[in-house]
């Protein structure tokens, strides 16, 4: 009888010993309770440093960088972004890499390179272990980035299918653009994503009132921005008004759904950081980064409340447009302070000029210019305004003129019967040929460059801190990412 009491005794003292040794392990480790992972799409270094460098001094003598909060990060890393079909890679296959840890095809969202074996994300792992799950995107919702933290498919270019994954996936909190394909094509009709998503328990909000109001109570929640610009997407930063929802409230608001006592996960992209410099618009690219800083921001004041169970990561998915803070016409010198004539995205221009000619059918270079210069701030050589003294960096030159009347007449005519052959390929990129001369010229007044309309092999940053943070420094690949952390949530 004693034998069997103290085996008895033996075996119990042995059960709390080792989970008092897992729970150890567990606390050192750090393990982060609540995760905030910030995609910036398209966003590399010298969109960051852009972004240093126009809130900086770029007075001779005094040059200095206006840092910005994630900079400041303690652990830093670099990235290779490749994926299984090239070095340039797409959103699709780089986000996989982020949320699932493997190489795939551009253009596959949440599947191996076979394209027929699904990969468990992250998202999903933390959702299994207990933690709720928020997606927020500021351009639509079953875009390739956002959507590879929740579905699988071969195509991203699936939106229905995408969004079926979307509203079956159990999520907590889906936050900014619209559903693109809500309703299918027009080949191929399907019913209405909205009702499907409602059919499955959420709630559906896209008014400000309605997205302020949210909280803990509030459920499982898709909140979509009052506003939507283009294909969409909530506006670019810089056309945003005071009545906008920002990304920063949509984190917010995320944060106030999502708290529980298991912890959370949420992915923030700034997708539209993306589509600017796809466009090559620099300032349009700029203020979309420093918005996705506001955004990071209500993060990082929610980790002072959390210091010891808040993980914070901020990386881009891949480099866009080969952009530069360097142009061959203007050698060693920036004037950043240029770009701030620019009063609003490439979008929203060409919605300006698209009303003109609405009302003016045979619109001339004269009539146009006052609107260049008010909302560009560039000048005609003859204008009586090119003589006063502070416009001079903003008088056109001939060549900048002979370009932009070139675009002109070129953005004159209907899209299928435009200059079709490779010069036009390389000066507009198929953007129209007005804004995306207009944005080229001011660029490069300021000392920017691009090279590309489409995506770059340039590495990209990993910045961190919380905890866990740590294992985020130094030098790998983007599957790494995923990888790191797993092993940091204990998965």
């Amino acid at each position: 009888m004693f034998k069997r009491i103290a085996l008895v005794l033996f075996g119990l003292l042995l059960i709390v010993s080792m989970s008092g040794v897992c729970g150890a392990a567990t606390r050192e480790a750090g393990n982060p309770k609540y995760i905030f992972l910030f995609v910036g799409d398209g966003m590399s270094h010298v969109q960051i440093n852009a972004a240093q460098v126009l809130r900086g001094n770029n007075t001779p003598g005094e040059v200095a960088l206006g840092g910005l909060n994630f900079t400041r990060f303690p652990n830093v890393g670099v990235v290779t972004t490749h994926d299984s079909t090239s070095f340039c890679p797409d959103s699709a296959s780089t986000a996989t890499s982020l949320s699932s840890g493997v190489k795939t095809h551009s253009g596959v969202i949440g599947m191996e390179a076979d394209k027929t074996k699904q990969t468990v994300n992250i998202a999903e792992q933390l959702k299994a272990k207990g933690m709720k799950i928020g997606i927020v995107s500021s351009v639509t919702i079953n875009h390739a980035t956002p959507a590879a933290f929740y579905a699988h498919v071969p195509s991203r270019n699936d939106y229905y299918g995408i969004a079926m994954q979307m509203a079956n996936s159990g999520f907590d909190y889906f936050a900014g653009g619209t559903v693109k394909n809500a309703t299918g094509t027009a080949k191929e009709p399907k019913p209405d994503a909205f009702e499907v998503i409602k059919s499955k328990g959420y709630t559906v909000v896209n008014t400000p009132e309605g997205i302020r109001s949210l909280n803990a109570s509030s459920g499982k929640v898709y909140a979509v921005s009052p506003r939507l610009q283009d294909d969409g997407a909530m506006p670019y930063t810089i056309d945003e008004t005071p009545a906008d929802v920002t990304l920063a409230e949509f984190v917010q608001k995320g944060i106030e759904v999502l708290d529980n006592e298991n912890g959370f996960f949420m992915m923030a992209e700034s997708g539209k950081v993306d589509w600017a410099c796809h466009a090559n618009d620099a300032l349009s690219t700029i203020v979309d980064v420093l918005g996705f800083e506001d955004a990071i921001q209500v993060a990082v004041d929610f980790a002072k409340q959390h210091p010891d169970e808040t993980l914070i990561l901020v990386t881009g998915d891949h480099e866009t447009g080969g952009m530069t803070i360097g142009y061959a016409a203007t050698g060693y010198k920036t004037a950043f302070s240029i770009l701030n004539r620019q009063k609003m995205s490439y979008v929203a221009f060409d919605k300006r000029i698209g009303e003109m000619k609405a009302k003016t059918p045979k619109l001339t270079m004269e009539d146009v210019m006052p609107v260049i210069e008010e909302n560009f701030g560039l000048i005609m050589p003859n204008d009586t305004d090119a003589k006063k003294e502070e416009n001079a960096p903003f008088v056109l030159t001939e060549f900048e003129y002979k370009r932009l009347a070139d675009a002109f007449a070129e953005s004159m005519k209907p899209s299928d019967k435009r200059t079709d052959d490779e010069v036009a390929a390389l000066l507009y990129g198929g953007y129209d040929p007005l804004s995306v001369t207009l944005t080229h010229i001011i660029n490069n007044k300021a000392g920017i460059g691009w090279t590309s309309y489409a995506h770059t092999g340039t590495p990209v940053p990993v910045f961190a801190m919380g905890a866990g943070s740590e294992a985020f420094a130094g030098s790998y690949d983007n599957t790494d990412v995923y990888k790191k952390l797993a092993a940091v949530t204990g998965l």
